[in-house]
């Protein structure tokens, strides 16, 4: 009888799962083996065009973009939130803080690009000052290139990346930080050596959390962008929008999706391994806690 509850209660999140999940990851899969109808969408004749057409340099040359943009966005990213979290975590005003940091998330998406464009534009606050400083004269063109993109996409999953990481950072013990400078290790040493390796979870956690959405932007890269910030979510967009070429816009979705998730599945089999090796290589971890006492 418990059996058949605990499988009614599992019932609303399948169906939640098939419907918004597995039933359009389907149907994208499907066209993208499909030939593109004369007037846009699909007819049913398999074919595999789609994804020999993803061999076109132009898509090629995105794709490396999109790459290289999504890496350095996370890696700043991450260099940013990781002293955020420690700050926050070592704080007597953690809610406070925390409050601050998901505030934004209150704010429309677009509004907050906007807000960047008004500060970033031509005759934005930072040109205004500029100018009146009397340091240009036409003002800098600090909006449409991939610094403009990198530093709105920054911003926009700045928090994704401080949330994990300050939980983590939050459940770490700091003694284990005094004990690294009485044992003769410097303030940055300890922080290398000691809190790094222990709060590597929370670093993974928050690296997949900013690149992933990162590396399928679409927003900023139009808004915020130039010619030579057009990544693959721009491409998406543009084939099922413009050319209507819907197998080719499902097959570029298709494999980036196959690049992610391969990617947190890497991650995912990749900290077993490393916990196994950790014991296999130090046998003092396989002892009891009393082999000691007598």
């Amino acid at each position: 009888m418990k059996k058949q509850t605990g499988l009614l209660y599992t019932v609303p999140q399948i169906v939640w799962l098939i419907v918004f999940f597995a039933a359009p990851l389907c149907i994208i899969i499907a066209y993208s083996f499909l030939r593109k109808g004369l007037y846009g969408g699909v007819e049913p004749q398999l074919s595999l065009d789609a994804y020999t057409a993803m061999a076109n340099p132009n898509i090629l040359l995105v794709t490396w973009r999109t790459l290289k943009i999504s890496v350095i966005a996370t890696a700043l990213t991450l260099l940013i939130a990781l002293p955020c979290g420690y700050s926050i975590a070592r704080s007597k005003n953690q809610a406070i803080r925390l409050f601050l940091v998901i505030v934004p998330f209150w704010t429309n998406f677009l509004v907050r690009i906007y807000a960047w464009i008004a500060i970033l534009g031509n005759e934005g606050f930072l040109n205004d000052i500029l100018k009146a400083l009397h340091l240009t004269s036409n003002g800098v063109q600090f909006l449409y290139n991939q610094t403009a993109v990198i530093l709105v996409l920054v911003y926009m999953y700045l928090p994704y990346a401080i949330l994990p990481l300050f939980s983590t950072i939050d459940k770490f013990d700091f003694t284990l930080l005094d004990a690294a400078r009485d044992l003769g290790a410097t303030k940055l040493q300890s922080y290398i050596r000691v809190l790094l390796p222990n709060i590597k979870s929370g670093l993974v956690t928050a690296g997949l959390f900013t690149f992933v959405p990162i590396f399928g932007a679409y927003a900023v890269p139009l808004l915020v962008g130039g010619k030579d910030s057009y990544m693959l979510g721009n491409i998406i967009a543009d084939q099922l929008t413009k050319t209507r070429n819907w197998p080719l816009a499902s097959s570029i979705s298709m494999t980036v999706t196959v690049l992610t998730t391969g990617l947190v599945f890497l991650i995912a089999l990749r900290k077993p391994r490393e916990q196994k090796q950790v014991f296999d290589t130090d046998p003092l971890l396989l002892q009891p806690v009393h082999a000691g006492k007598r």
